[in-house]
């Protein structure tokens, strides 16, 4: 009897050591957009660029996420439920499909890339400058209408003669032709304009629609030179719409946050517009522990902020980048201004 006691005892401790699929989110560190990063100022501009004096803080947060490669124990994961700012989710909802902790990264890093374009178009916009799009080619599908005629990087400057200003502009102007008709794609290439012959083909899906095979990628004609330099300690693209906003402040003058301590989350596209991102509530907890006073929260994440403990934070709801400068400046004026809040 003491002999098979002895051994359930056993087997309950081997159990809770055994490794279980799940990956945990904690709060991660926190970064002022507005201060420096591994020794850097996060943001250097151009000889000649105008830049405006800033206070207060402008925050990235950020989420410590359980690495690929690494195991949690039951016990892990049972004192991690416990703790209200942890967040326990299955391991093949952070990496699918197998992700290594290297692929992780280099996907993480490829997003941050794009964050930082898209972060410095919609700040410089919204500062009033006028930021072109160019339209290229950034791949070729094998086989198609396009292989061997359109190299990547070639930029898209016509269709049929008309000029393209953007991707979206070069999709419509290929489909107004029918599928097995010819189209006349001008490109820029190395400097050397080509006129290039395509005959299009008809979708695999739907035989109606024209294509030529290629990926088309936007890129843009900045107008002044900004450095973003968060190096490859972070990934991701939720921090973009607080770079946004550090540029933004960076290049306008007065002071955006009035002095307050703000931080914030959400990815941004080109056009201003903020998305929802993973872990607000992780971050909310990490803007918390920094000494945040206001918190921007994507307004696709309110659902979750409800109900969550808000740790003392004012929670503004955003959309757009446009929403976050204009309710920052009316909370730098009066800190119990009315704006949008979760």
């Amino acid at each position: 009897m003491v002999a098979a006691a002895i051994t359930l005892v056993a087997l309950t401790c081997v159990a809770f050591l055994v490794p279980v699929p799940y990956v945990t989110l904690r709060p991660g560190p926190v970064f002022d957009t507005l201060g420096d990063f591994d020794g850097k100022p996060m943001f250097t501009f151009g000889k000649g660029v105008k830049t405006y004096k800033t206070d207060g803080s402008l925050d990235f947060t950020t989420v410590s996420v359980t690495r690929a490669d690494s195991s949690l124990s039951l016990v892990d994961v049972t004192r991690a439920y416990l703790d209200q700012d942890i967040a326990v989710v299955p391991h093949d909802f952070v990496y699918p499909d197998d992700q290594s902790e290297s692929d992780a990264k280099t996907e993480g890093q490829a997003q941050l890339t794009s964050s930082k374009d898209a972060s410095r178009v919609a700040a410089l916009r919204a500062a009033g400058y006028t930021v072109p799009e160019k339209p290229v080619v950034a791949g070729v599908v094998k086989d198609s209408a396009a292989a061997g005629k359109l190299e990547a990087k070639d930029r898209i400057v016509t269709v049929d003669g008309t000029k393209v200003a953007s991707s979206a502009a070069v999709v419509k102007a290929i489909q107004t032709v029918k599928p097995g008709q010819v189209v006349t794609v001008g490109v820029d290439r190395d400097g050397k304009a080509l006129d290039v012959e395509l005959t299009t083909r008809p979708d695999a899906q739907d035989p109606t629609i024209p294509r030529v095979g290629i990926t088309i990628a936007t890129t843009y004609d900045f107008p002044i030179d900004i450095v973003n330099n968060v190096g490859d300690q972070v990934g991701g693209p939720s921090a973009g719409t607080m770079f946004a906003l550090a540029i933004y402040d960076r290049l306008t003058p007065g002071s955006l946050t009035g002095g307050l301590q703000v931080a914030g989350t959400g990815e941004i596209t080109a056009d201003g517009t903020v998305g929802p991102i993973g872990g607000i509530r992780q971050k909310m907890a990490g803007a918390a522990a920094a000494g945040a006073e206001v918190f921007l929260a994507p307004a696709s994440n309110c659902d979750e902020v409800r109900g969550a403990d808000l740790h003392g934070l004012e929670v503004v709801k955003v959309s757009t980048l446009k929403d976050a400068i204009t309710d920052l400046r009316d909370l730098a004026q009066d800190k119990d201004a009315t704006v949008p809040r979760c």
